[in-house]
């Protein structure tokens, strides 16, 4: 089932319950894409405005962007439904079956890519967000901001979602790379976001 087709009571019930999907990943990818939207609505709020003529062409180009970006990162939440299946096949192998570790390491190594596609798109998103902030319309740049804070936590949210596979890895050298990359994005845009939401807020004399 496509969780994103569902209405946002049901998905919310369904994270809440046992079900082994949506999980962490899922949730990230729907706070992404609902931040991601944010910053595109303070786009279409700019669009249109003699005020902000002169930025209108980057804004309409951004806005196409984000367009594809929140759909990415929709279609992540049953992405990482999939890619968690053969991890929970994998633990499912009996314990004295040879190949057991070699098939757990390359399911646990599937299950990592969609969190990191997820962090990736993430920050694509407080890319965009920024340029919104600093060009769109006053009267949304709060939502602006509001879209920074919920792409960081998707961001780290999905981290987490990579390093709990990682941690399992026997194959140290991919894990520690792909801990590498993980927490290189965690670094940048983490702070990136933080300064887009300081920036608002201090628009607002706090």
């Amino acid at each position: 089932m496509d969780m994103t087709m569902e209405s946002c009571r049901t998905f919310v019930e369904v994270l809440a319950s046992n079900a082994p999907a949506p999980g962490g990943g899922g949730a990230a990818a729907l706070v992404g894409a609902i931040g991601t939207a944010l910053g595109n609505m303070v786009g279409s709020l700019t669009v249109g405005k003699k005020k902000y003529a002169d930025v209108e062409a980057e804004i309409i180009d951004l806005k196409a962007k984000c367009d594809a970006l929140q759909k990415e990162l929709l279609d992540q939440v049953e992405a990482d439904d999939k890619g968690f299946v053969p991890l929970a096949k994998a633990y499912g192998i009996p314990k004295d079956d040879p190949n057991r570790d070699a098939i757990l390491e390359e399911a646990t190594i599937t299950a990592c890519g969609v969190p990191m596609h997820i962090m990736e798109l993430c920050c694509q998103a407080i890319e965009y967000i920024e340029v919104f902030a600093a060009k769109g319309s006053r009267l949304a740049v709060s939502d602006a901001g509001c879209g920074a804070v919920c792409c960081k936590a998707a961001l780290q949210a999905a981290s987490l979602n990579v390093f709990i596979n990682t941690k399992s890895l026997k194959n140290r050298a991919v894990a520690e790379e792909m801990n590498a990359k993980a927490n290189g994005m965690l670094n940048t845009y983490c702070a990136k976001a933080d300064a887009i939401f300081n920036m608002v807020k201090a628009g607002f004399g706090q």
